[in-house]
C-alpha cells in the first residue's frame, strides 16, 4: 500500500512539474511584478534578512527582495524557471541563490531563514500538511512566515472552477483552500503565533482585450496550456468561450483594448514559535 501511494504521488508530482515547466511562466509573471512589490512593502523585510522564496518561479518575489538588500534564496520545482531566475539575478548583479527543489521537502537545515515567504506558489503543492510543516521547520524561531494565496471565491478561484468544468483537476486538495483562513490556521496549528490573515485585492491590468488575455494565459501559463492541450478542438473552443466570458464580465477597464480585473487573495503573516508541536 505504501509503495502504491508513493508511486501515485511521484506520478502526480511529475505531472505538476511538467505543467509548471510548460508555457513560459517567466514571461507571464512579469505582467504581475507589482504584486510582489506590494506584498514585500507590507511585509517590511529588512536589509540583510535571510529570506527564502518557496515556489519562486523565475524570481518574481525573490528578485525584488534581493534588490532591497535581503540575502535571498529561491526554490522551485521547475528547473527551467530556476534557470531563468539565475539569469535574471546575474544580469542585475544580485546576490541571490536559486535551487531546484520541492516545497514539501525543502533541502535546508532547521531554522535557517529569518523570513519564509511564498506568493501564489506553495499553495499548488499536492500535500499541504507537508508544506506547512516545512515552511515552519526552515524558519528560525521568532522569524516570519508569509503567504499570498488565491481564494477559492475570488476571480482566480472562479477561473480554476471554469477550467475544471472542462478538464478534471488533479487528485489533490484544492489549492484554493490555502485562501481559507480557518484552513490555514489549522494547517499551521501551534507552530506559529500571532497569525494575521487579510483579504487583499490584486489588480490584473493587461494592455489588450479579454480575448487576448485568454490567449496570453493559453500560451504562457502552464496550467492553462495543459488544460487546452487535454481537449479536442471543439472542447477547446468551448473552454475558450467560457474563459473569455469570465474575463469580459469582470473587466472594469472602461475602454476597448484593455482588461482590468480585481482578484482576491489571502495574505497570511505569522511568527514561527519557539517550539513546533509534534
Amino acid at each position: 500500500m505504501t509503495a502504491a501511494v508513493t508511486e501515485d504521488i511521484s506520478t502526480l508530482k511529475a505531472r505538476l512539474k511538467a505543467m509548471w515547466m510548460d508555457g513560459n511562466y517567466d514571461h507571464f509573471s512579469r505582467f504581475m511584478a507589482s504584486s510582489a512589490v506590494e506584498f514585500l512593502d507590507r511585509l517590511g523585510v529588512q536589509p540583510g534578512a535571510a529570506l527564502l522564496d518557496v515556489a519562486c518561479g523565475s524570481g518574481q518575489l525573490a528578485l525584488v527582495a534581493a534588490r532591497r538588500g535581503a540575502r535571498v534564496t529561491g526554490i522551485d520545482i521547475a528547473s527551467n524557471l530556476i534557470a531563468a531566475a539565475r539569469v535574471r539575478a546575474a544580469a542585475e548583479g544580485l546576490d541571490a541563490r536559486f535551487d531546484e527543489g520541492d516545497a514539501e521537502a525543502l533541502p535546508y537545515p532547521d531554522a535557517t531563514f529569518d523570513v519564509v515567504a511564498s506568493i501564489y506558489g506553495a499553495m499548488f503543492a499536492p500535500r499541504p500538511e507537508l508544506v506547512a510543516a516545512e515552511l515552519q521547520r526552515v524558519c528560525r524561531p521568532g522569524g516570519t512566515i508569509a503567504m499570498g494565496n488565491w481564494t477559492k471565491d475570488g476571480f482566480i478561484g472562479q477561473m480554476f472552477k471554469t477550467v475544471s468544468r472542462h478538464v478534471p483537476p488533479p487528485s489533490m486538495p484544492p489549492p484554493g483552500l490555502w485562501g481559507d483562513e480557518p484552513t490555514v490556521r489549522a494547517r499551521f496549528n501551534s507552530g506559529v503565533s500571532g497569525l494575521r490573515a487579510k483579504r487583499v485585492i490584486y489588480r490584473f491590468d493587461y494592455p489588450f482585450p479579454p480575448e487576448e488575455v485568454v490567449e496570453f494565459f493559453r500560451t504562457y501559463y502552464g496550467p492553462t496550456v495543459r488544460a487546452f492541450a487535454a481537449l479536442e478542438s471543439a472542447q477547446q473552443a468551448a473552454l475558450r468561450s467560457d474563459l473569455v466570458e469570465l474575463w469580459a464580465s469582470h473587466n472594469t477597464a472602461g475602454k476597448r483594448g484593455r482588461t482590468v480585473v480585481d482578484a482576491e487573495y489571502l495574505e497570511v503573516v505569522a511568527t514561527r514559535t519557539e517550539k513546533i508541536a509534534a
